[in-house]
């Protein structure tokens, strides 16, 4: 009985013995993936979204056995979702990631991709079969994985939803969204219609008036509106009158002529006479009318569009340029007229 006990206890020990002296054991543990996100064109429920699910694996994903599983709740829907609605790539630098080319099963240079599960949610990433290359995921590389909106359908309902990364590479972490009932704000404001004139003198003294040289002044006029069709700036008189004698308008635009009688305007920089400035401002600006727009030619219609605009303009200044020739038969006189300039805004 003793020697059997003997036997026994000398067993127990070189069990012991060779515990301690053996190959140590190998024990596997997953790192925790880090700088993990998921961001979505769409939070909202029962909406279509892109995916950019992004993270940093410590361990990476080399061999040719390694894969990579994106799983969503079971209330996300990618029913119809393809393989070429996915881009998948990595590497050590944001920006300067390597692209990789997905297949349905992997290849020496493609990684196998394939949808599974229930409404296609969950996403199997396989590394290429050689396990070396650019293709494979290296230690610390930032991975990206993209899913275009097109048949990437949100959840029926709100509330936080946990996708899950995991697969035989050996990393794990989850990514936390927030599916909202209704991710916009609808932001409303009202911009009033507006028109602002302003005339920039109520009198131009032209002097005395000769048959040997063309006579002149100016005036500014400063206009500005946001109506959608613009404005227009009419002009309404008469010629310059003295009792029953007139000076004759320019019914049609033309050039000074000294010793003819002449009464006309334009809004241009004119040279001949030296009298006048284009109009400006910050683009976009109004301008001078058909008939009024030709530097050294002038008119006098009453009732005539001189400046305009087809759509909204920021404040303009605009020069109007007056001149008067007589000849040497007109008559004697003080010669005046009233001119009424009305702006009108096209809502």
């Amino acid at each position: 009985m003793k020697k059997i006990q003997t036997i026994t206890s000398l067993g127990v020990l070189l069990a012991l013995l060779a515990i301690l002296i053996g190959p140590p054991l190998q024990v596997a543990y997953a790192a925790a993936l880090t700088a993990k996100s998921d961001t979505m064109s769409s939070l909202k429920i029962s909406t279509l979204s892109s995916h950019t699910i992004k993270f940093t694996t410590p361990t990476g994903a080399a061999d040719s056995t390694d894969t990579i599983i994106i799983t969503f709740p079971a209330d996300f829907d990618f029913t119809s979702k393809v393989i070429g609605s996915v881009t998948f790539t990595h590497g050590a630098t944001t920006g300067a990631e390597n692209t990789e080319t997905l297949a349905a099963t992997p290849s020496a240079t493609a990684w196998g991709a394939v949808f599974s599960g229930t409404v296609n949610r969950i996403f199997t990433l396989t590394a290429p079969t050689d396990g070396i290359g650019a293709a494979t995921v290296a230690a610390s590389d930032k991975v990206i994985i993209t899913y275009t909106s097109a048949n990437s359908t949100n959840p029926t309902t709100s509330g936080a939803k946990t996708i899950s990364i995991s697969g035989t590479f050996g990393d794990t972490g989850d990514i936390i969204v927030s599916i909202l009932t209704d991710d916009q704000v609808a932001v409303s404001g009202t911009v009033a219609e507006s028109m602002t004139f302003t005339l920039g003198a109520t009198s131009v003294a032209l002097g005395t008036l000769s048959s040997s040289a063309v006579t002149s002044g100016t005036h500014t006029v400063t206009l500005a509106t946001n109506a959608a069709s613009g404005l227009t700036l009419t002009v309404s008189g008469t010629t310059l009158t003295s009792g029953g004698n007139t000076i004759t308008a320019m019914s049609t635009a033309a050039a000074s002529s000294v010793g003819t009688e002449q009464f006309g305007i334009n809004a241009k920089d004119n040279v001949t006479p030296n009298a006048g400035v284009e109009c400006s401002g910050t683009a976009p600006i109004a301008a001078a009318a058909t008939g009024y727009a030709t530097v050294d030619s002038f008119k006098f219609v009453t009732g005539d569009t001189v400046i305009s605009s087809s759509a909204g303009v920021n404040s303009t200044s605009c020069t109007l340029s007056y001149i008067a020739n007589i000849a040497g038969a007109t008559e004697a006189g003080s010669y005046t007229t009233t001119l009424t300039y009305n702006a009108t805004a096209n809502f």
